[in-house]
């Protein structure tokens, strides 16, 4: 990935964990917990593509698992959000432009459902039966609404500060670009050639008139 989309993609992925899991996660609400970090790769994953979804969403989940108080083994919610940032990013458009909100919130829904139901899948083959005593379908239902309400407040802004910043390397690029062709098709090289080469053409012509006069002199 490029820096700039590094550099953005860890501020909002640590700052999107810091909110939850000192604010989100306090909240005691029934059921799920509202997964602002995975709100994070998919906004990021609908701007960026598959490639740089997947990849967001690996580091996102390896620092989930790793932050405390995390109760499960290292690695299961970066698999999960690795996989979700990699569907989620197949959806964007090649142009990256979504003409409606339908695709994001889509996007929202499905990728809470996939998550929850991949979290509680790698569970199971581990050996971890919590999703059972909760209910899956509780958790399934509680995170689709939960991150469905937040997601307007979220997805919107991420992906539009996401997309400046995307257009802001794009546009330096292409005017260093211009700026180096103008330089080189303008060069002061060429200039000079053609001001000598014309000054030696109006020398001769000088010439050939001077000794034009100088012989017509003579046979006078």
């Amino acid at each position: 990935m490029r820096l700039n989309r590094t550099l953005l993609s860890a501020a909002l992925v640590v700052v999107a964990l810091v909110v939850q899991v000192s604010v989100l996660a306090r909240l005691q609400l029934p059921g799920a917990v509202p997964d602002l970090l995975l709100l994070v790769v998919v906004a990021l994953a609908l701007v960026y593509g598959h490639v740089s979804g997947a990849l967001i969403g690996f580091g996102a989940g390896l620092l989930a698992d790793l932050a405390p108080p995390a109760d499960h083994a290292a690695g299961r919610y970066a698999l999960v959000l690795c996989v979700i940032g990699y569907l989620v990013g197949l959806a964007r458009p090649d142009n990256g432009q979504l003409k409606s909100a339908f695709v994001p919130m889509a996007a929202v829904v499905a990728a809470a459902i996939g998550s929850t139901l991949l979290y509680a899948g790698v569970g199971a083959l581990v050996g971890d039966t919590a999703a059972r005593h909760v209910g899956l379908g509780s958790l399934l239902f509680t995170a689709a609404v939960y991150d469905l309400l937040l997601a307007p407040f979220t997805v919107p802004l991420i992906m539009a500060i996401a997309r400046r910043t995307e257009n802001n390397s794009l546009a330096e690029s292409s005017s260093g670009g211009d700026v180096a062709a103008g330089w080189l098709s303008s060069g002061t090289g060429l200039r000079i050639g053609s001001q000598r080469g014309g000054l030696r053409v109006k020398a001769a012509r000088n010439r050939a008139a001077r000794a034009g006069r100088i012989k017509g002199v003579k046979r006078l």
